[in-house]
């Protein structure tokens, strides 16, 4: 038997968040057991190699059967919906990459629910005639737009356009990466993949260049339906070798000279299928031939076609400079990927610490660049070209806005309760904003719905994403707000609020006073004191003010004093260390411990500067809980637990949240 390799990553909020100790079960398509793996501080699992066919059977065009092992993978995380992928097609010598976009769960959802992905055969196997339509080569009423652009992110219909279905969000080069794994093999001669994925590039590009589905009215990009389309399936794997020559290639398209529109690259398997375009199968002969892709693309395309390439990408903070950057680089872009990469690492801290001058590429900048990429599977060479360039740039857009959500949450006073208007479209005013910004946050963690302007008018673009929130939460999509659209919004962004980790900087956090806080409730929540506050913000009273941003100190490491903690389920040191603003070295060193292994109801001692220890922590009641248990468990006392929190019976409820007395 031949071997294949997978790679699964968990991660969520557009990969803001990685999710660390996740559960996954890697099974055979009888769902028997073949791997049980959890993933690290980066959301991801080691490489594991798997049983396939060989090689040889993915290069024939004439062999009928499928050339590959598929593998199931089912993925549990601790307060997240989980997620079964059924069908990962594994293929000699081939690296799958498959990622794990988690969902929270809703507030007061005890059970997680199980989101289904099908991923099956790619569409170069399948018997399916294309009848693509697009605009022809001298078509220049078709040419909207003045200049190409990459779309980032391009929208998806998965169905056909007039079809009810889903519309979801990703960024460009995931969308090129997701439809050459969907379309072809992996195993095809670097030639036959590079023109294939410049095929697919351009004519994504075409469509949004005309605007192709948008100026008939329909509000997406491109479908995801072969007949019309590229082969697009939502949450599976891609492969190694495509994603490099992706990442290299994915602002690079077709036209032809003298033109400035994407050429309209029309294609299909050119076996079962045949087609006035590009035939994919043929170019796997061609590439065998000795020749190159540009060669390969003239075969089925006019001799005056031209790879051309855009720099303007939409969504970037910061474009390409145009030259890579590398050990004896200096200046502004310099300092800027410093500043992205020492961001990202609050959240990816296997990335190494950048110590050179701001603006200096030395050796610190260069390791740090070399674990970016190794971590989100780029060309790990310590260099920054346009594809470690644009991923940083994404990934610091997505967690500073993150960041920056959770802060505009605490600003706006969302609170608990949902108001009890009635919107619609014409509605403005707070409401609308506050409605706005909880499908911002609902977006966040569900590419199928788009992130509205939070602007107080209720217009189309609020109402598409409220249809598109409704039909998610299984709700009828009519893109009004009343009560149970509402409940759901909160639903949702109160189990989003679970997951989301302060945003720490420099050892401080920015607060913004709520509703009901004093300045002892916040010291006993971020485990400091009502001096340490008042000193960092130079306040003189104890008068706070709803909106006011505070500056909370972060616990230290240094004068030796601590807080003692009760490890509760899902906890590892890692999330402690991050939730805490310390490391793991620095608690496994207070505490002697070996090893990462902890025990539920184990008593911790975290590091911490001029603290005292944190009165209680909050428990949620599960079911068989009783007092008894959670005062032997938690090493404290019956009568302990219900003085704090003002209980005068012993009866307990599924999902109340108890303070348990540290200690």
């Amino acid at each position: 038997m031949a071997t294949g390799y997978l790679i699964v990553q968990a991660r969520t909020a557009h990969e803001a968040l990685p999710l660390s100790g996740v559960h996954i079960w890697i099974m055979d398509e009888y769902e028997k057991h073949t791997y049980h793996v959890t993933t690290d501080e980066s959301g991801e699992t080691a490489k594991i190699a798997l049983e396939t066919l060989d090689r040889s059977l993915s290069l024939d065009p004439d062999f009928s059967g499928t050339p590959y092992i598929s593998y199931n993978v089912f993925a549990l995380a601790n307060g997240f919906n989980s997620i079964h992928i059924v069908g990962i097609p594994i293929l000699d010598g081939e690296t799958a990459i498959q990622p794990l976009a988690f969902v929270p769960m809703q507030a007061k959802q005890f059970i997680p629910t199980v989101t289904e992905i099908q991923t099956g055969a790619p569409a170069v196997s399948m018997n399916r005639q294309r009848s693509q339509e697009g605009p022809g080569a001298e078509d220049t009423e078709s040419q909207v737009l003045r200049q190409v652009a990459i779309p980032n992110p391009i929208t998806v219909h998965l169905g056909r356009p007039d079809a009810s279905a889903s519309n979801v969000q990703v960024s460009f080069p995931d969308y090129v990466k997701n439809v050459a794994s969907s379309e072809i093999y992996p195993t095809w001669p670097a030639a036959s993949l590079r023109a294939n994925i410049y095929a697919i590039i351009t004519f994504a590009l075409n469509r949004i260049f005309t605007e192709w589905y948008k100026s008939r009215g329909y509000s997406f990009d491109i479908t995801n339906n072969t007949a019309y389309d590229q082969y697009f399936i939502y949450g599976r794997n891609t492969y190694e070798s495509i994603n490099l020559i992706v990442d290299e290639i994915f602002n690079e398209f077709v036209r032809r000279r003298g033109q400035t529109a994407p050429y309209f690259t029309s294609f299909c398997n050119g076996t079962t299928a045949t087609c006035a375009g590009m035939s994919q199968w043929g170019t796997v002969s061609l590439a065998n031939q000795g020749l190159d892709p540009l060669q390969i693309l003239r075969s089925y395309y006019p001799k005056d076609i031209e790879i051309a390439e855009t720099n303007i990408i939409t969504g970037i903070l910061s474009s390409y400079p145009g030259s890579a950057l590398r050990i004896g680089s200096t200046g502004l872009d310099v300092q800027t990927i410093q500043t992205y990469l020492r961001r990202i690492r609050r959240n990816y801290p296997a990335i190494p610490a950048i110590t050179d001058e701001a603006g200096v590429f030395g050796e610190s900048t260069r390791a740090a660049v070399a674990g970016f990429q190794s971590i989100f599977n780029l060309a790990s060479d310590g260099v920054v070209g346009k594809a470690t360039w644009n991923k940083l740039s994404y990934l610091y857009t997505a967690v500073t806005r993150l960041a920056e959500l959770d802060s505009e949450g605490t600003s706006l006073g969302i609170g608990t309760v949902p108001p009890g208007s009635v919107l619609r479209s014409g509605s403005s005013g707070q409401d609308v904003i506050t409605l706005q910004y909880l499908l911002n946050v609902a977006a966040e963690f569900n590419s199928s719905i788009p992130a509205p302007s939070q602007d107080g008018h209720f217009g189309r673009e609020t109402q598409q994403a409220v249809a598109a929130f409704q039909s998610a939460a299984g709700l009828q999509p009519d893109g009004i707000v009343g009560p149970l659209t509402w409940q759901a919004l909160y639903n949702t962004y109160l189990g989003a609020d679970n997951v989301i980790p302060p945003d720490i900087n420099d050892g401080v956090t920015e607060y913004v006073v709520r509703p009901g806080d004093t300045l002892w409730l916040i010291a006993q929540r971020y485990h400091t004191t009502v001096d340490a506050i008042k000193r960092l913000n130079g306040l003189t009273s104890d008068v706070l003010n709803i909106g006011q941003i505070l500056k909370i100190p972060q616990p230290g490491t240094s004068g030796g004093s601590y807080f003692e903690y009760v490890v509760r389920p899902g906890d590892t040191l890692w999330l402690l260390a991050r939730k805490y603003g310390t490391t793991v070295d620095a608690i496994q060193n207070l505490n002697g411990l070996t090893g990462s292994n902890l025990s539920i109801g184990q008593i911790l001692k975290i590091p911490s500067e001029g603290t005292s220890a944190a009165p209680y922590f909050e428990y949620t009641v599960r079911s068989g809980d009783t007092l008894w248990l959670l005062a032997q468990r938690f090493g404290t006392t019956v009568s302990a637990i219900k003085s704090s929190n003002g209980l005068t019976g012993d009866m307990l409820n599924i999902g109340q949240v108890l303070k348990i007395p540290q200690g």
